[in-house]
């Protein structure tokens, strides 16, 4: 077999020579419709510490967004530099499910033939930090599956690292399974994945862009704890999507204006953002419905949010941070992160105990994979655009690989 056709299943551990994939390449760097065409390419070979998975059905992730613009990062090149690669493309994609089609001679678990999910964390297995048993998330190698890696899960053969396998939740089809993890994993380490500042029965919880794929799992996972979410949105029809996902109260934040980098305390611009953040945090207090302060700061946004994040978190809370999507330069009064002992923690994906346990949350049915919307494989560069351009439903998405038609894959046993 030359060439594995999407809705013909090849007999399991046959590898084709070729298979089909969405790629980005340097010269269409662009916008994402443009720059991810699907191509035929070799199928990859597998380490002896690999597997090869037959994808089902992926999720849409933003950091393909910057794959195929090229920037903050051109992955293509980065990887030909520091992992001597040859590929001119990136065939990615960073969550998935599917079947284990072949596996590496070092490999004892998992085998062909099983269904899992793939996390996005991946790391050299000889790095010494890895090898000393300490957290693999601090080890400097360590790498986001599917960006700074290739052939990811927009491929119908994903090669992953053994142990980024996860049993898939039975319960769920090709699609919900396939869309989850990485947001998932990635809010189950902020929240519980710093000893001190785990998520305990009846914290508040502020969630910044709540109805997004990030933070519709930190809804979720927070709901799971018997904590209590405070979701913010910037969207007045996003409110009842953060409350059927487990939101005690939700806020739009385009009623307040003191957004951005804080003033200097000796501007007179200080005093309107200190008001400003004073009655953002009597909103919190109305959504919860007593004046408690947030014992987690569930935090992406950044630059705009992280001045109003110190200043609420609670004494001897925590900020958790994992992105800056409206900015990296950051400002804050550290007066009230110090006097009030104050956590700012950066937090990046997971390690395999905190994907598997936030996949036990799911496949108990406690935590939703909030699947929003479902795409064709020819549809992924559009997703994307959706993605950049802000017009994307809440909550996660998915594209079928090899799954034929939505609603398969799913069973009781």
């Amino acid at each position: 077999m030359e060439i594995c056709d999407l809705g013909e299943r090849a007999p399991l551990g046959e590898i084709p020579e070729k298979m089909h994939a969405f790629a980005v390449r340097q010269d269409r760097f662009g916008q994402p419709r443009d720059a991810w065409q699907r191509e035929v390419i070799a199928t990859p070979r597998i380490a002896p510490n690999e597997v090869l998975i037959y994808v089902m059905a992926t999720g849409i992730n933003y950091n393909n967004v910057w794959a195929a613009l090229g920037k903050p990062l051109d992955v293509i090149a980065e990887r030909q530099k520091n992992l001597g690669e040859t590929e001119d493309f990136h065939a990615g994609g960073s969550d998935c499910s599917g079947i284990v089609w072949a596996v590496g001679d070092e490999v004892t678990s998992p085998r062909p033939g099983d269904e899992v999910v793939v996390h996005s964390g991946w790391w050299p297995p000889d790095d010494p930090w890895v090898l000393s048993g300490r957290d693999p998330m601090l080890a400097e190698s360590t790498r986001i599956w599917g960006y700074q890696t290739n052939y990811g899960s927009y491929c119908q053969f994903a090669r992953a690292q053994a142990h980024q396998c996860v049993p898939k939740p039975k319960r769920l089809t090709w699609e919900e399974a396939g869309c989850y993890l990485l947001c998932a994993s990635t809010a189950y380490r902020m929240l519980m994945g710093w000893s001190g500042n785990e998520i305990e029965a009846g914290d508040a919880v502020l969630v910044w862009g709540a109805a997004g794929g990030l933070g519709s799992m930190a809804l979720e996972i927070v709901r799971a704890r018997g904590g209590r979410a405070v979701a913010v949105v910037s969207d007045e029809g996003r409110k009842a999507f953060c409350l059927e996902h487990g939101a005690a109260g939700v806020i739009n934040r385009t009623g307040f204006d003191h957004w951005g980098q804080m003033p200097n305390i000796d501007d007179p611009a200080y005093g309107a953002w200190f008001k400003g953040a004073r009655a953002f945090g009597k909103a919190v207090w109305e959504a919860l419905g007593e004046r408690t302060s947030p014992r987690i700061v569930f935090e992406h946004p950044g630059e705009a949010t992280l001045p109003t994040s110190v200043f609420l978190c609670a004494t001897g809370g925590m900020i958790v941070i994992c992105a800056g999507t409206t900015g990296y330069k950051a400002t804050l009064d550290l007066r009230y992160h110090w006097m009030r002992q104050k956590r700012l923690q950066g937090s990046h994906l997971s390690n395999d105990e905190q994907a598997a346990a936030v996949t036990a949350l799911v496949a108990e049915g406690k935590v939703d994979p909030c699947l929003s919307k479902t795409f064709s494989f020819d549809e992924i560069g559009e997703a994307h655009q959706l993605m950049l351009d802000n017009r994307h439903p809440p909550g996660n998405m998915a594209a079928l690989v090899n799954a034929t038609e939505p609603g398969q894959g799913a069973s009781s046993a």
